[in-house]
């Protein structure tokens, strides 16, 4: 029985060292595997830095806005008798657009016309009596005053017939109809939305900082991704009078050709202000760049010694860099990066300070100052 238990007791202690052994052989081999993967060179694109000419210019989001735009509704109730416009047509201020049912209107017209008309009738006889003496002056005094309240009331039935009538306040573009024929409106409905779209403003806003560099009259263009191959030229109309405490940003408005109509309210562009001065700046693409919050830095690629076979290799140093304007897919670089030094420009998201690194700039990112938008 002793003899059982004591080859029982043998056998698990050698299945247990098996497991044991064969674990701590599996964890040195995995750390060995790492250990050199951890060795291997990363594969980067890279580009030289490069000292360009950069014309200085400020560029913005905004936002599309009518010169004049409104929503034409009416100011009194009535029934649609007429429609004269259809949608999206061109009106000159005047015009009429919307006839409102208006016969009990004429009808009280036509009476306050003829008390008007009889008050003016007995003024009139009255004032030929005076002549002769007949009535003293007090009764043609009534009577002026008769004719005169006669005359108002007449001319305020005016009013709310003109009312019935409602017409475009300037001239513009019609949006689409929102009545119909025989439609019954209340004060206040929308009939029709009317903007005047030649030319049409863009508001932008730009930090505080920037107000040295704007003034009234500046030439500046605009861009929309929806016609990316028009420019509409422009000058900058009006600056606010105050700086938004919360953003520090200021509002600006720039007022733009559009002949055909092209730019609609309430689209988004973008703004490009050149400030005429030139100047040199040391580029890379934006890729390169890794922005952290302790700091903008970039790696540059320098020769580093052997590997392991003994054969020359390449390493990374980061530097961090002060940045400035951006232009399209690049960036300038005001300090920290000197001309001529080899950048990497992809792939440096697995980097570190003195890894090994290998070149492929088989595929490139994007480097252009002035890239295009593309339909395909």
């Amino acid at each position: 029985m002793f003899k059982r238990m004591l080859i029982m007791l043998l056998l698990v202690g050698l299945i247990l060292g098996a497991v044991f052994g064969f674990k701590a052989f599996q964890g040195a081999m995995m750390k060995k595997y790492m250990g050199a993967m951890g060795q291997q060179p990363q594969t980067v694109s890279t580009i030289e830095a490069q000292l360009q000419e950069w014309n200085s210019r400020i560029e913005a989001v905004g936002t599309l806005r009518a010169v004049r735009g409104v929503d034409i509704s009416s100011e009194v109730a009535g029934l649609v008798e007429a429609v004269h416009f259809e949608s999206g047509d061109q009106v000159q201020a005047g015009s009429l657009l919307v006839k409102l049912r208006a016969d009990d209107e004429l009808a009280a017209l036509d009476s306050l016309q003829a008390d008007a008309n009889l008050a003016s009738l007995t003024y009139e006889r009255d004032l030929r009596q005076l002549k002769e003496k007949s009535v003293p002056q007090a009764i043609v005094d009534i009577d002026a005053a008769n004719l005169s309240k006669a005359k108002a009331l007449v001319a305020e039935q005016q009013a709310k017939i003109e009312k019935k009538y409602i017409r475009a306040p300037f001239a513009g573009n019609l949006g689409i109809r929102a009545v119909d024929l025989g439609q019954y409106l209340s004060p206040g409905t929308v009939i029709v939305t009317l903007q005047a779209l030649d030319p049409i403003y863009f508001d932008f806003y730009l930090p505080q900082q920037e107000l040295a560099n704007i003034k009234l009259g500046q030439e500046v263009v605009v861009k929309n991704d929806l016609y990316p191959e028009r420019v509409f030229a422009g000058k900058i109309w009006a600056i606010n009078s105050k700086v938004d405490s919360a953003t520090r940003n200021v509002q600006i408005r720039a007022a733009l050709d559009n002949p055909d109509g092209v730019l609609l309210p309430g689209m988004y562009a973008l703004i490009d202000i050149n400030l005429g001065t030139a100047q040199q700046y040391i580029t890379v693409p934006q890729t390169a760049i890794t922005y952290n919050p302790y700091g903008n830095t970039v790696f540059i690629v320098k020769k580093g010694g052997k590997d392991a076979q003994g054969k020359p290799q390449l390493t990374v140093q980061q530097k961090f860099v002060t940045l400035g304007a951006t232009r399209g897919d690049q960036v300038a670089v005001l300090s920290g990066l000197d001309a001529g030094e080899t950048v990497v420009s992809a792939g440096q998201i697995k980097l570190q300070n003195g890894a090994a690194v290998i070149v492929s700039n088989k595929v490139l990112p994007s480097n252009d100052a002035n890239p295009q938008f593309s339909e395909n």
